[in-house]
């Protein structure tokens, strides 16, 4: 939404707003500047995506986040055609893929044809914005364009 639209010229979506927390508000801040960053555990240093209070391998509370790369590999996709949402275009890609520290993400995919995804190919994240005017991560063919 731009700024000159009202609140009620938002397309009628049923994608909910972002859950945002104390855990995962640097992620949705960082992606919002064009960054992706990764919560590490400072006990242990084991990165974690998604966001979450605690470390799933030692149980600590402390940590501190990484700015990744944003390069990745793709590791798994699926095709969505149906339900359709007025938010995305369809059919709509989404992707999990390998980030080069060594975590996943899932985002959607821009610009590559469904026939040519291939498990195992060179991508990079960058970012778009999604219903609500939210900016989220978004799985591109590496080199193509400087992502935001």
């Amino acid at each position: 939404m731009n700024a000159q639209q009202s609140p009620d010229a938002t397309p009628h979506t049923g994608v909910p707003r972002l859950t945002i927390t104390q855990d995962n508000e640097f992620f949705f801040a960082a992606a919002r500047e064009g960054r992706l960053e990764i919560q590490r555990c400072t006990e242990c240093e084991t990165l974690r995506h998604p966001p979450s209070p605690s470390c799933p391998h030692c149980r600590s509370m402390k940590w501190d986040t990484v700015e990744s790369a944003r390069r990745c590999t793709l590791h798994s996709y699926t095709v969505l055609h149906h339900p359709k949402d007025p938010a995305f275009d369809y059919p709509l890609a989404v992707g999990l893929v390998d980030l080069e520290e060594g975590t996943r993400l899932v985002a959607d995919i821009a610009g590559i044809d469904h026939a040519d995804l291939e498990f195992g190919m060179e991508l990079e994240v960058g970012f778009a914005e999604h219903a609500h005017g939210e900016v989220l991560p978004q799985l591109r063919r590496r080199g193509d364009g400087e992502p935001r």
